[in-house]
């Protein structure tokens, strides 16, 4: 169970982009997210008229390392810390450290 999901708001810790904030929409395998608008590069396209792919520069999303972004919390707005704690029912739920605000509600 990881503790940064797909769709989850994230905030850029260090790097170029520090300090924006981004949605997942990718998690990869080897722990890094893909974060829109985070980490953006310019791909050179080859036209292709057959697929109807236009050519030109284009803006990519590239993954970014886990370690260097923290899960957004929107009643503190800041980035917080995460941990796993089990809840009254006895479901495992993630929380904030900071606040111990559950963050799946």
């Amino acid at each position: 169970m990881n503790k940064i999901r797909k769709g989850d708001e994230v905030i850029v810790r260090t790097g170029k982009d520090k300090g924006r904030r981004g949605t997942v929409l990718q998690v990869t395998a080897d722990g890094r997210l893909v974060v829109e608008g985070i980490n953006v590069a310019k791909k050179h396209v080859k036209p292709n008229p057959q697929a109807g792919v236009e050519g030109g520069i284009k803006p990519i999303d590239m993954p970014i390392e886990v370690s260097n972004v923290m899960l957004f919390n929107p009643k503190t707005k800041q980035g917080e810390r995460v941990g796993f704690r089990m809840d009254d029912d006895g479901n495992k739920v993630r929380y904030f450290k900071g606040s111990g605000d559950v963050v799946d509600i």
